[in-house]
């Protein structure tokens, strides 16, 4: 969810980039504009930056796991070969 703060900023920054005659229209204009944005946004369906961070980290932990998986994969493979090798020998 978007900070209310954030959108307000935003609006008070689209009403400020308006041409004079517009801008004067006051208070009414910025609530539309952030109405508006705040409908744009929701539309996107973005994620705040804490649950990206979030999102980041256990994607992180969950590569490290599975870097932990393949070297003992490998490991118990050449293990398995090695024993396979032996029985052939003998």
């Amino acid at each position: 969810m978007i900070d209310p703060k954030k959108l307000k900023q935003l609006a008070h920054q689209v009403q400020e980039s308006l041409p004079q005659g517009i801008r004067h229209l006051g208070d009414d204009v910025e609530k539309k504009i952030r109405q508006v944005l705040q409908n744009q946004f929701a539309r996107m369906d973005l994620v705040s930056r804490e649950e990206f961070d979030m999102q980041t980290q256990m994607l992180l932990h969950t590569r490290e796991k599975l870097n932990q998986l393949e070297l003992r994969l490998n490991s118990l493979e050449s293990v398995i070969k090695h024993d396979k090798d032996i029985r052939t020998e003998t």
